[in-house]
């Protein structure tokens, strides 16, 4: 459950045991066929950030398929700035809910009335007679925007449990960028600090991730979880892979303010550790009679190859469908795959997933189905997974980076289809809490894709992942404190903030409405996942992962502990006492990593608020499933 952070015993096969003092084969055999048996009747759990601590890789696996790492449009501001994305040139349509017309290729709500457009940004209204440029603070609202910002409030309430925003708003410059951007910013202008041990300084007034190298007085960037650098924030920016980078980045101290980065630089521990998480699945098991699907086409289905392999994607449907070589029409949606002699359905729960899926290369848009499996089959469910590839975490060489990179063209019919995208949110990586987004210093990231009317996200739609993180603002602009607790989030005025969720201190809502903040399995029909059924609440929610104890055992299977002045014993078996042992390398490094699984944990717990959010009806998701 990647979402809990935690994992709980199935399946458990022994490929070696050693027992000191049993020398009998059949004996061996028959205490590991014990522990086979009986260990995955106890339910164990334990912390995923443990796990994935402690998990070795023998042979790393790296991503062989080509991304685009050319960087976006990057823009440098000094004063507080806010960046909109819109799909493309604005599509323009007529809402009925509205009654006006409104920009529907954008997760923003910018609508018409007369000859001025409106747009609703961080608690604030804003007013220009062009749709990309001019945009300026409205303090005077009309009648129409002053019933729409009503239901607005309504909606932020809802989400935030009732409660209204306190927080102050405060205007900012809007940036409104039509291809792919990203936004640098500093408060004034940018001011540096050292990182201890190296030649390195980090931006301490910004947000976002920039560092100057002293020895080559190149500035670095971190962005999606790829590097660029320049000569100063202003550009232009090269793409730097990274195992090129200086090595003083892996020379950042775990637990320094900059911490968060280590996972991005090649060859580090949260690098490692990073890529192994990228692997692990989120499952559930699916009921064959009671999962449902229905898609919707903008017409007749058009249907195009996808290059290099013998399946076609459906350019105009509302979630993925593919056509295999056979005839066969598969459809995903949230994780699950779904099967029909016909586009138009009906769709059953697949026992398959399309032959030729791994051949989907990245710049195709429906790369990250390539990450959804089916694992087992019986009559009556499916199993199913879901790596974080499929909500556009990728392993690429030595660290992980969010999108492919490409541009993928929405379908832009009388309905609006979009298309993953990697750039115009600020995806940053946390260690302990996986992707989440930054917008800059402005309030009010809830106000993305707000539903209205009938469920209809405010703006047209969402266009990024299927589920992604709520954002994390590090506390006075810094990183991550990755090796050491973290301390009281801030907001941009210094004052703590009671969440970790966002910069106004309102919880986040999934945009598909779950009650979790991460597992799409959650709150859909006829799916069941570890947190229960249908988004049920955990049945079993006293069940807590065991504090790991603080003994060890050899390949020889030689018991070992550490006691409390740092010195190890071995267990003596024949006079069943401890004695003091010499250190062993092997044990020392299990002895770190359990340390680390043990922070790593600790780290989740105390990102995590008081209590979840209550489930919001997420406008963007609504927005996509339509």
């Amino acid at each position: 459950d990647k979402d809990s952070r935690t994992a709980e015993l199935d399946v458990l096969k022994i490929t070696n045991a050693k027992f000191p003092g049993v020398e009998d084969s059949a004996k061996i055999a028959k205490l590991i066929n014990t522990i086979e048996t009986e260990a995955p009747k106890w339910k164990l759990m334990i912390y995923l950030d443990a796990l994935v601590a402690t998990i070795k890789q023998e042979n790393p696996t790296y991503n062989q398929d080509q991304f685009n790492n050319d960087p976006p449009q990057i823009i440098y501001r000094s004063d507080p700035s806010y960046l909109v994305i819109i799909d493309g040139e604005p599509r323009i349509q007529q809402d009925k809910d509205l009654d006006a017309e409104r920009v529907v290729n954008t997760p923003f709500l910018i609508f018409k009335e007369g000859s001025q457009w409106n747009m609703y940004n961080g608690g604030i209204w804003y007013r220009s007679a062009a749709i990309t440029k001019d945009w300026s603070a409205n303090f005077v609202l009309s009648k129409k925007v002053q019933a729409v910002d009503k239901q607005v409030k309504k909606q932020e309430a809802e989400n935030n449990k009732g409660q209204a925003n306190t927080d102050e708003a405060a205007a900012v410059d809007i940036l409104v960028s039509t291809t792919p951007a990203e936004l640098l910013q500093t408060k004034g202008e940018p001011t540096f600090k050292s990182i201890a041990g190296s030649a390195l300084l980090y931006v301490d007034n910004s947000p976002n991730q920039i560092f100057k190298d002293i020895t080559s007085q190149q500035t670095f960037v971190l962005l999606g979880g790829r590097w660029y650098s320049a000569g100063s924030v202003n550009g232009p920016w090269t793409f730097v892979p990274a195992d090129k980078l200086p090595g003083d980045f892996a020379k950042i101290p775990e637990g320094s303010e900059k911490d968060a980065v280590l996972a991005s630089v090649a060859g580090t521990p949260a690098a490692e550790e990073a890529r192994i998480d990228a692997q692990i699945p989120q499952t559930a098991k699916v009921d064959r009679k009671t999962a449902t699907l229905k898609v919707q086409f903008d017409g007749s289905p058009a249907f195009k190859t996808i290059e290099g392999t013998t399946l076609q994607l459906a350019e105009n449907a509302s979630i993925t469908v593919l056509k295999d070589a056979g005839g066969k029409y598969f459809a995903l949606d949230n994780g699950i795959w779904y099967s029909a002699d016909n586009p138009q359905g009906p769709w059953a729960v697949s026992a398959e997933r399309p032959k030729d899926l791994e051949k989907i290369p990245a710049n195709n848009a429906a790369y990250n189905t390539k990450f959804v499996y089916v694992y087992e089959t019986t009559p009556e469910y499916v199993y199913v997974g879901y790596t974080p590839g499929y909500m556009g975490s990728y392993i690429y060489g030595p660290t992980v980076v969010y999108g492919t990179g490409f541009y993928y063209y929405p379908w832009m019919g009388p309905i609006y289809y979009p298309r993953p995208i990697t750039w115009g949110f600020g995806f940053s990586y946390n260690p302990w809490t996986g992707w989440g987004m930054s917008v800059g210093f402005n309030y009010g990231f809830m106000t993305v894709g707000i539903r209205f009317g009938g469920g209809y996200g405010y703006g047209g739609g969402w266009f990024g992942p299927p589920m992604y993180r709520p954002p994390y603002y590090p506390p006075r602009y810094g990183g991550g404190y990755y090796g050491q607790p973290r301390p009281t989030p801030y907001n941009n005025n210094g004052q703590a903030r009671p969440t970790p969720y966002n910069n106004n201190s309102q919880a986040k809502p999934t945009p598909y409405g779950g009650n979790t903040r991460n597992n799409i399995y959650n709150s859909q029909p006829g799916v069941s996942t570890r947190n229960g059924s249908s988004g049920a609440t955990n049945p079993n929610p006293s069940t807590r992962p065991a504090t790991a104890n603080n003994v060890f055992a050899d390949r020889n299977g030689n018991a070992m502990q550490k006691d409390r002045s740092g010195n190890w014993n071995q267990r003596d078996n024949a006079t069943q006492s401890w004695k003091p042992a010499a250190s062993n390398p092997s044990i020392n490094n299990q002895s770190m990593q359990r340390d680390r699984g043990t922070q790593r944990a600790n780290n989740f717990s105390r990102s995590q608020p008081a209590a979840r959010p209550s489930a919001g009806g997420g406008g963007a998701g609504a927005a996509r499933r339509r």
